[in-house]
């Protein structure tokens, strides 16, 4: 069993012809992922990376059984596209464009509300299942199959937990770059609740960063869960000036409740094991597993 992804997913690829998603379908095709085809409107009925290209997503899943999608639409368009995934039957939408206007995700966000559909993203890394499915940007070579799951709003820092976790023998089940908009499809919550439900994940990395009140929901939820499932926690920015935002544009601090120290008592309160570096995240899950890293 695996979270969101999986050998058996059928992805494919919007905004496929263009050279990001051409780039990143190749990597994800070169790791062994199941890229069933891809969605270009005007280019339908042409070959791509040796897979069919289609003009809406509703051909692609008529013709393939594609149950996942990922987005590199640009950001005027991006909304239009998860909208269209969502219509088209697409259970995963991995949305990996940055600078989707904050008034087309309220919309977005409420017309997902009815759908039976889960949206990861934007300005997200994807979604990776170690030896399984790369569904995103994500490193693969850094990946090695393994039972401990990693939620994070930062690309950059999910490819160091990974990294570490790798060094230290543990490996990785599913990796979750959630994002770190204002407006995200899943939450921190939500995707730390996903893992710990996975019978294949023993222990759980959350990586979050100043701004927002998801670390503290997601911390409080865990405690209140009772789950005996070792947590690593780690939230970068803690010397971000007040009121400026750091490079996510959810990344700002509005309160004295939105900074990294008092993010990291509450997290501390509900039993998760914080580190103050992100160079100790992988010793101290090693620790806590039991495993000599």
């Amino acid at each position: 069993m695996s979270v969101l992804v999986n050998k058996d997913s059928k992805i494919i690829v919007q905004g496929f012809t263009g050279s990001e998603g051409t780039f990143h379908a190749g990597q994800m095709l070169e790791y062994g992922t199941n890229v069933v085809g891809g969605v270009t409107p005007g280019k339908g009925g042409q070959s791509h990376l040796d897979r069919p290209v289609f003009n809406t997503v509703a051909d692609a899943v008529k013709e393939t059984g594609a149950d996942v999608s990922i987005i590199f639409v640009p950001p005027a368009f991006a909304a239009d596209a998860i909208m269209e995934a969502a219509d088209a039957g697409i259970k995963v939408i991995i949305t990996i464009t940055e600078g989707i206007p904050v008034k087309d995700m309220i919309m977005v966000k409420e017309y997902l509300g009815d759908k039976d559909c889960r949206m990861v993203g934007p300005n997200c890394p994807g979604v990776m299942t170690a030896g399984e499915a790369k569904v995103g940007i994500m490193p693969g070579f850094i990946f090695k199959k393994g039972r401990i799951g990693v939620v994070s709003k930062s690309g950059t820092l999910t490819y160091e937990a990974v990294d570490q976790l790798t060094k230290v023998g543990l490996g990785q089940s599913t990796a979750i770059g959630i994002g770190g908009d204002p407006i995200i499809g899943t939450s921190m919550q939500e995707a730390v609740e996903l893992l710990l439900n996975d019978p294949e994940t023993d222990g759980v990395v959350m990586i979050g960063e100043i701004g927002g009140q998801m670390e503290p929901d997601a911390a409080r939820w865990i405690k209140a869960s009772g789950t005996k499932k070792p947590i690593v926690g780690f939230i970068a920015g803690e010397t971000a000036p007040a009121g400026r935002t750091m490079g996510h544009a959810g990344a700002i601090v509005g309160g004295s409740d939105d900074t990294a120290q008092a993010k990291k008592a509450i997290m501390r309160e509900c039993g998760i094991n914080v580190v103050d570096s992100p160079a100790d995240i992988g010793a101290k899950m090693a620790e806590l597993i039991g495993v000599t890293a």
